[in-house]
């Protein structure tokens, strides 16, 4: 029986909202972040993307802006889209269709992608802001020639071919990754990274999160343990509500610091979020964990650097040190036991193509977040959680103990092999030998 409604025009339809979430009372506005969301997106066709870790709030700043932007336009359509696999999106793009009631939706042969994307760039339809949450993965975006996926669409279509510069709508996109968000946007002049709070602004979340802040004592010291990342604070509230009045601040504080197994065991804690999507954890380490992974399936000796650097100083990782690695370290460390038996492959350490591989490394830690790079370029830094989850997820893997070894293999070379006149780098070592501690 043919469907008697499928070719009715398309109804005009009141502008309405498909973000899944309410606003959020509890929200620490980022005033500077918001105005130039909202001065990127202005002009007609307009992209911009908030990028960071993985719980700096990018998805909560894009969250509070698509309701301003209703609350201040309602002619305005707000999709929401979430953007980490394909089928999320094909299930988004879907669910518009079914709202807008598009005609042909129904139809067996159609493209909803395509049918969604027309209604988009016809500016007849009015004005309309997408909200494309955790777009990580380029991939997801921009298949490799020859695997693009077309269950909705052509096979030769990517879903980046979806999203139309229309002069009547603009998209912000959420990402963990500057370099897939950098290509969404039109470019890194269109992106702003998320950082962490500030102290004032970590200070309000946890008093906000908190049911009782009377036992907030030592809230300041708690807050610079966690490097003020606004989930690492949501998540500590929750449990602190959670188990009041038996846990306070200072109770937790003290069992954080106690050991490595019981940071693991706070952070890794779930307590549940309404306002983070539902394939999303609100565990740090567990958070943290996918952007690794992400990270591994891009290249895997980034993945390898990370590895490494997560048991040096995490303040203060030198590039002079990092340079002598390279992804063949794994089966170094297992045939040279003594400290000549280095020196035949010392000779490799300035090879171009192994300085290029190693900036390559960099690069992709730096397009997640994960590294930051001092002004001189010879110092590169990692937030101590990052850290704390990057053993955690190898300790996961079975892997901690192979680059706890590589780390003291690494280093104890470098400090062997400087000659005299490299004591100055030889001291820059010493600090990593210090906050290294075996289990």
């Amino acid at each position: 029986m043919s469907n008697f409604h499928a070719d009715r025009p398309a109804r005009s339809r009141e502008p309405f909202s498909t973000v899944p979430f309410a606003p959020d009372p509890d929200f620490v506005d980022r005033p500077e972040t918001i105005a130039w969301v909202r001065d990127k997106c202005a002009g007609p066709g307009a992209r911009a993307a908030l990028v960071g870790l993985g719980g700096t709030g990018k998805s909560q700043l894009a969250i509070q802006y698509a309701h301003s932007v209703r609350d201040a336009e309602p002619h305005t359509f707000v999709f929401w889209v979430h953007a980490g696999t394909q089928a999320r999106f094909e299930e988004a793009y879907r669910g518009i269709a079914d709202r807008l009631e598009l005609p042909e939706r129904n139809r067996q042969e159609a493209n909803l992608l395509q049918l969604v994307c027309n209604w988009l760039q016809d500016e007849t339809n009015g004005k309309w802001l997408m909200i494309l949450d955790n777009a990580d993965n380029m991939d997801v975006f921009y298949p490799k020639q020859g695997h693009a996926n077309g269950r909705s669409g052509s096979a030769s279509t990517s879903l980046a071919g979806y999203l139309p510069q229309s002069r009547n709508g603009s998209i912000l996109v959420t990402s963990r990754n500057k370099d897939a968000a950098a290509r969404l946007a039109g470019g890194h002049r269109n992106i702003k990274e998320v950082v962490m709070f500030g102290q004032d602004q970590a200070l309000q979340l946890l008093q906000n999160k908190l049911h009782d802040t009377s036992s907030s004592e030592g809230a300041s010291e708690l807050l610079r343990t966690l490097g003020y990342l606004p989930l690492a604070i949501t998540q500590v509230a929750a449990y602190i509500n959670r188990h009041a009045p038996r846990v306070t601040v200072l109770d937790y504080l003290e069992d954080f610091r106690r050991s490595s197994r019981s940071k693991e065991s706070l952070l890794n804690q779930d307590a549940g979020d309404l306002r983070r999507d539902k394939s999303a954890s609100n565990s740090v380490v567990t958070t943290w964990q996918l952007t690794f992974e992400c990270v591994r399936k891009e290249k895997r000796s980034a993945a390898d650097l990370l590895s490494l650097m997560s048991f040096f100083n995490p303040q203060a990782i030198p590039n002079f040190a990092l340079r002598n690695y390279d992804r063949s370290m794994e089966r170094r460390i297992r045939i040279a036991r003594d400290m000549f038996s280095v020196l035949p492959y010392m000779k490799d350490r300035h090879r171009s193509d192994g300085e290029e591989s190693f900036l390559n490394d960099v690069a992709v830690l730096q397009a997640y977040s994960l590294v930051s790079v001092t002004t001189g370029k010879e110092i590169l830094t990692m937030h101590p959680l990052v850290q704390h989850c990057t053993i955690a997820w190898l300790s996961s893997i079975r892997k901690a103990e192979r680059w706890r070894m590589a780390f003291l293999e690494l280093v104890r070379r470098e400090i062997i092999l400087k000659d005299l006149g490299d004591w100055e780098e030889c001291k820059q070592l010493i600090p990593h030998m210090d906050t290294f501690h075996p289990g």
